[in-house]
């Protein structure tokens, strides 16, 4: 497969290349697990290949940017997901049983003139 598959969560943007491999994932020129240190990210990085079952299938190549580390990995996994549908169309019911394919479009809500933060308002004052 050589098109790029994009992903996206918050501010995140990632496209993933995959390719036939053994399971490597690139994620800007260093390795998956130097990238994301913490443990949880990298599960959730790798659930939709672990759904499949296609581990030590395919390698990945990732360009991420934007956001967090959370929102990165939720792009990544986003990414992923599509990336298998599209090598493996019998892979789209399982993905999406689990909610892996649809974008989660939920974003920081700007803060408001005259208000401490998007909604908390300044505290009343009777006396």
């Amino acid at each position: 497969m050589s098109s790029l598959i994009s992903g996206r969560r918050k501010t995140s943007l990632a496209r993933v290349k995959a390719s036939s491999g053994n399971g490597n994932i690139i994620i800007n020129g260093k390795k998956f697990e130097e990238y994301f240190p913490v443990e949880y990210l990298r599960l959730k990085i790798l659930e939709p290949l672990k759904l499949t079952n296609k581990e030590d299938i395919y390698d990945f190549s990732v360009k991420v940017e934007g956001g967090g580390l959370s929102s990165q990995a939720e792009a990544i996994r986003h990414a992923i997901s599509r990336a298998l549908v599209e090598l493996d169309p019998n892979s789209k019911q399982i993905l999406k049983s689990k909610k892996l394919l649809s974008f989660d479009s939920r974003i920081k809500e700007r803060k408001k003139p005259g208000l401490h933060t998007a909604r908390k308002r300044r505290q009343y004052r009777k006396r």
